[in-house]
């Protein structure tokens, strides 16, 4: 008779703006995938560009270098695959594409770059996994480093799927002063924001109809815990919103703070809080620019949505007892 299904254990390497992070997950077709190591750095990848945007020559080498650990500590691991992929970093940089040929011809490892369509496309069919058919039509937002993503649908495939290039990291260096944003720049930052939330509301034009509203990425999950969200020790199947009435004057209050004040705040890491005011600004022009409420939080994101499309396209096989 037929027993569970296979198992494989997968290395899942994201190099994103802020973090580059592997995750090692035992995952079989049809459940969910649980992770059993995880290895990150803080490489601050958007950081590390020259005056014409490109990557510079210390950026590639701790790039390279951290990704022949990862490969290192995948095997350590028992990984029998990994996927790596690059977001807006990568994507955006001129010389994104040969910075991932250097890393290649150094480590063996293609990265595959996304494109800011298939990144929120493959969140949401994450967010779609953790929620299920129940939660009706979704609207999920995503904030990261370099990009904010926005899809909107009713089944596994979003009806619509885009990415602004409105990230947390992006817009700090933008209007910030050595990282740091006083009044003036948060201002500007505030009108550029809801102009560019703006730009894409009527594509949305059907979202009168969600009946669920969803967030997922680290930048939310700060800011819904310092609004008091339980924290992660109480595991994933808790319920956690993030409340619009909640971001009301949030980020003022947050460039009034030093650094220091932000990093003991609940749930922030050190590593973020620069960000933390521009991450803010951007959960409150998506709420306001489309009536939100409240979002509710996610675990899943675009890492699991990676693997779900992997399985997803493995032919299913069958051990037997």
């Amino acid at each position: 008779m037929e027993g569970s299904l296979s198992t494989v254990r997968l290395g899942v390497l994201d190099v994103g703006s802020n973090t580059v992070h592997l995750l090692i997950v035992d995952a079989y077709h049809g459940a969910a995938p649980v992770a059993t190591a995880s290895h990150k750095l803080e490489l601050r990848l958007a950081e590390h560009v020259d005056a014409n945007g490109s990557i510079d020559r210390p950026g590639v080498d701790s790039l390279i270098d951290f990704v022949r650990e990862a490969c290192e500590f995948a095997q350590e691991e028992g990984a029998e695959t990994l996927l790596a992929f690059a977001t807006s970093a990568i994507r955006d940089a001129p010389n994104g594409r040969a910075v991932l040929k250097k890393v290649q011809q150094a480590s063996g490892v293609e990265v595959a770059v996304l494109s800011g369509d298939d990144e929120a496309r493959t969140t949401f069919l994450a967010v779609r996994r953790w929620f299920g058919w129940s939660s009706g039509e979704l609207f999920v937002a995503d904030i990261g480093g370099g990009s904010l993503e926005l899809a909107l649908g009713a089944d596994e495939e979003p009806a619509i799927g885009l990415s602004l290039p409105l990230g947390a990291g992006r817009l700090t260096r933008q209007f910030g002063k050595d990282g740091d944003l006083d009044l003036k720049g948060l201002q500007a930052m505030k009108r550029f924001v809801e102009d560019e939330v703006g730009t894409v509301v009527d594509e949305f034009a059907e979202q009168e109809l969600v009946r669920h509203f969803v967030a997922t990425s680290k930048s939310f999950r700060q800011l819904a815990r310092i609004n008091g969200a339980p924290p992660s020790s109480e595991g994933h199947h808790i319920t956690r919103l993030l409340k619009r009435s909640g971001l009301d004057g949030m980020a003022e209050r947050l460039i009034d703070m030093s650094m220091d004040e932000r990093a003991k705040l609940p749930g922030v890491s050190r590593g973020r809080v620069q960000q933390l005011p521009a991450a803010a600004v951007i959960a409150e022009s998506v709420m306001n620019a489309f009536g939100i409420d409240a979002f509710e939080l996610c675990p899943w994101a675009l890492r699991e949505g990676m693997i779900l499309q992997y399985l997803d396209a493995m032919p299913v096989q069958h051990h037997r007892a």
